[in-house]
């Protein structure tokens, strides 16, 4: 990929978590991407840590690209002071522009639909049908799960490790990115040698 970043599509929670330093680092991450003048994109909407990322951004004179549903438009959620806006017919289409407009991609902790998100584009990169980084931000540790699941798949021989350490998951927003634009795509054949069953 380009050595250069200028637009990072961010995948977080439309809630809170249980500790303050969810929004914190969701702050953090924020205040980074504004001085470092990368373009947030997401989802569009004020909740959660969604809301918290892109005032962060907005508060340190970034640039918050948000991409909504029309359902979730229509309930009133769109984020009311973003750079700009688009209004996408459904969860699919949102997605698909999501990944179209960002350069490289960040799950902040979340839930179903961050992890749905994370894996989903994390897919399109290991199958060849975009080049395009993917991390995560180890909030309170948060990612060490997946991490342990993604390497299970390793030790299982359903992921090549290459595979595995391309999902970068890093504790603070400077690193996490930095990693990502050194990131290059790994060339190791995506399958294993067929075992005789026995």
């Amino acid at each position: 990929m380009s050595s250069e970043i200028k637009s990072i599509a961010v995948f977080c929670g439309s809630n809170f978590g249980i500790s303050d330093a969810y929004a914190e680092g969701a702050r953090a991450l924020g205040r980074t991407l504004a001085e470092r003048k990368i373009t947030l994109v997401y989802g569009g909407t004020h909740k959660g840590l969604m809301g918290v990322v892109a005032d962060a951004v907005l508060a340190a004179g970034g640039t918050a690209h948000g991409i909504i549903s029309q359902r979730l438009f229509d309930r009133g959620h769109l984020h009311a002071s973003l750079t700009l806006h688009e209004i996408t017919p459904d969860m699919k289409s949102r997605k698909a522009r999501m990944a179209e407009l960002a350069d490289a991609f960040v799950a902040l902790p979340g839930g179903l639909g961050t992890y749905e998100e994370l894996f989903e584009v994390a897919t399109l990169t290991q199958l060849g049908d975009h080049v395009k980084a993917c991390g995560a931000l180890n909030i309170r540790n948060f990612f060490e799960p997946m991490r342990a699941m993604l390497q299970n798949a390793v030790n299982e021989e359903f992921m090549k490790q290459e595979h595995c350490d391309s999902m970068i998951i890093e504790a603070e927003p400077d690193a996490l990115i930095d990693k990502l634009t050194a990131w290059r795509m790994p060339t190791v054949e995506k399958w294993f040698a067929p075992r005789t069953p026995s």
